[in-house]
């Protein structure tokens, strides 16, 4: 069994490439030896810091052989009027090294060809290797690359050596300045060069010298001494599955171990300790059995045990610095009221075309006092102080160092100035959620608030022409576009889109727009409703049935969800066919037909006065049960219409020669259709 070993070695890797680096091998090693016909079993791909590996079992020895079709002249102009081959063709047989006799005709595009078959025989793989290698390095693509000395070649990092082995086999080749070779490096402290003699060898060596080369296992073993460090302290390690992959991809060889800072420290709201020790330091911060943060953390380090104590005590050094300046920020800001930074952000710019912070503030409490008014949602005075506070942090100390605490730490400098509790909840609930499945706002005041934030952030962008690109939406749109949807359905609050979002377009005073009000709304309302489908496709909604409700104008996100889960449940009912019955044969023959007022007396058979009858009697109760959402009802009072609707086309011709006629029965069965038509499209239905 042949196998292939790929090694570059670079300077250390950000953590933040790895995942997607990993995903390009995968995919790039597999395309290129297919293209190269060469058969292959398992693909693995390894990386740490400092070195990227592709390790291929059951490699074949050679290329599959190759048919090749060549195509030459046409049949007219390959052969004469005798039957006989031109010049033509005996010079595309010569040129393709074959005979006359064994070209073929075959038909392409509807016009024959003459063909020429060749064989060609696959080359040895240990061949076709070196230039394969060189491919797999120079097409990985990165987010920022860059170059080194006066090469072309463009890598996220210098590349400083290469290993490559076809089982026993070095396989060389040259890479600009580089050279394959049989060595690599261990671990950069413990280790250095290291000669390697066959592909197993190469494991052996690394394992030998402090290099964990899965990532897999470095993570699960990280995880693991996490946990053994954690229990014997008693604590519980903060769940961060984030950190947990980003320290996997700092390290080759992880020593977890855990330091200890200053009680006094806990005085700073818990959100600020531990954001100093995740985003600055990479530690984990740990917490008692009831959930409080407690003043130790776990790290891990890239070596050994030995010399723990003396890394520990670094680290702690390093840490307090940082909790010094976070000490020093809370006490600072809460030395001044928040109603006082408030002050400030006129002085802060957020959108050159948008005008100031201060300018937001007020069109998002100019939303928000309208929707908490127009649906009973909140408490006037609350709304208003709430919006009127929800930046105010932004130019505090704190998140100006940590600009990922904003409304957080709005929340406790307005508990610590006394504020309403709901108040300061909503200052911190109005970025909710922030993220793919983040919590949501739970008080009214903070579903308000981050409904106006998003729908603002949402209309202005768009009326200025900052619509997202299927590739570019800088400002996040989607994102809140799809946190506004799960705000409205999780929590049940019913708002009639369109009318909020002509009043938000309204607020853009002394705003120079580049789309006038009805362009804005309309390209907005598709946008939020492409966000709903797809929030319903999460939830496991069918996409026929979300084709169906979202053919019919929405108003309500709360009542697509509410229609759809009704559509579903009735596709499963007993009525559901004779339904689709009543609407497939009065939709199929109107469907070019635009007029359901008609005269009922030019009506004339027993059947279709009996269905006329039938549909006047229910067609007001359907209309007041949709009304009322009472959707069910609505759709089994129209299926009810079956009956009389088989007998009536048992007995009646529709398109008969009597225009008026045809337009009363074409009118009834419209008007059936229409009724149909006010619940969803059921020609979406499957």
């Amino acid at each position: 069994m042949n196998k292939l070993l790929l090694e570059i070695g670079v300077e250390e890797l950000p953590s933040a490439y790895m995942q997607n680096i990993i995903k390009q091998l995968e995919t790039s090693v597999s395309e290129k030896l297919n293209k190269a016909r060469i058969n292959f079993g398992a693909v693995h791909v390894y990386a740490t810091p400092r070195r990227l590996v592709v390790y291929i079992e059951n490699l074949a020895s050679k290329q599959a052989d190759a048919i090749i079709n060549n195509r030459g002249p046409k049949k007219s102009i390959a052969f004469d009027d005798k039957g006989e081959p031109t010049k033509a063709t005996l010079g595309f047989a010569r040129g393709q090294g074959v005979e006359v006799q064994d070209l073929v005709l075959k038909d392409f595009q509807g016009v024959e060809y003459i063909f020429a078959s060749k064989t060609e025989f696959g080359d040895k793989t240990v061949n076709i290797l070196p230039t394969l290698c060189c491919d797999i390095i120079e097409g990985l693509v990165f987010p920022k690359s860059m170059r080194w000395g006066d090469y072309a070649l463009r890598f996220a990092r210098p590349i400083r050596w290469i290993l490559a082995l076809f089982n026993d086999e070095l396989i060389k080749f040259d890479l600009e300045n580089l050279v394959s070779s049989n060595v690599t490096y261990g671990h950069r402290f413990l280790s250095g060069k290291l000669e390697v003699m066959n592909i197993e060898n190469y494991f052996t060596v690394l394992a030998d010298n402090y290099v964990v080369l899965d990532q897999h296992k470095r993570k699960e073993l990280i995880r693991k001494q996490i946990k053994l460090i954690a229990a014997e302290l008693d604590a519980v390690p903060m769940d961060n599955e984030d950190l947990l992959e980003e320290v996997t991809y700092l390290v080759e060889y992880p020593t977890a171990f855990y330091g200890e800072f200053s009680a006094t420290y806990l005085a700073v709201p818990k959100e600020v300790l531990t954001t100093s020790m995740i985003a600055h330091q990479r530690y984990f911060p740990l917490f008692d059995k009831k959930g409080e943060l407690i003043n130790k953390f776990i790290g891990v380090s890239n070596g050994t045990a030995e010399n723990i104590e003396v890394v520990r005590a670094g680290n702690e050094r390093v840490l307090k610095a940082r909790l010094e300046d976070a000490l020093f920020f809370w006490q600072e800001d809460t030395k001044v009221d928040l109603a006082n930074m408030a002050l400030k952000l006129g002085d802060v710019l957020y959108h050159e075309k948008l005008g100031t912070v201060l300018d937001k503030v007020k069109r998002i409490e100019r939303l928000a006092l309208y929707l908490g008014a127009k649906y009973n949602l909140s408490n006037k005075e609350l709304v208003s102080r709430a919006a009127s506070l929800c930046k105010a942090d932004l130019v505090s100390n704190m998140v100006y160092e940590f600009p990922e605490l904003q409304g957080i730490m709005g929340c406790y400098y307005a508990l610590n100035n006394k504020e309403d509790e709901e108040v300061a909840r909503a200052i911190l609930e109005h970025y909710l959620p922030r993220f793919a499945g983040d919590a949501l706002p739970m008080t009214n005041t903070g579903n308000l608030l981050s409904i106006a934030e998003k729908v603002d952030n949402i209309i202005a962008a768009f009326a200025i022409g900052l619509k997202p690109t299927g590739s570019n939406d800088p400002y996040a749109l989607r994102r809140q576009a799809i946190g506004l949807v799960h705000i409205l359905w999780e929590n049940n609050i019913n708002i009639l889109l369109p009318d909020l979002l002509k009043f938000a377009y309204q607020g853009l005073t002394n705003i120079d727009t580049t789309n006038d009000l009805d362009t804005t709304v309309a390209d907005v309302y598709d946008f939020i409703l492409q966000r709903l489908r797809g929030v319903m496709l999460d939830n496991d909604v069918s996409y026929d049935v979300i084709d169906a409700i979202l053919a019919v104008p929405i108003n309500n996100i709360n009542e697509a969800f509410n229609k759809a889960k009704i559509l579903t449940d009735f596709k499963n009912a007993p009525s559901f066919e004779d339904f689709m019955v009543v609407f497939s044969r009065s939709n199929n023959l109107t469907k070019k037909w635009d007029k359901a007022v008609f005269d009922s007396n030019l009506l004339l058979d027993d059947t279709e006065i009996l269905l006329y009858a039938a549909f006047n009697n229910i067609q007001d109760e359907v209309t007041n049960l949709f009304a009322i959402s009472n959707y069910l009802g609505g759709l089994e009072l129209i299926a009810s219409l079956r009956e009389k609707l088989d007998e009536f086309f048992d007995k009646v011709m529709v398109m008969v020669d009597d225009e008026d006629l045809k337009a009363a029965r074409l009118g009834l069965l419209k008007g059936i259709a229409n009724l149909c038509f006010l619940f969803a499209d059921f020609n979406k239905i499957i």
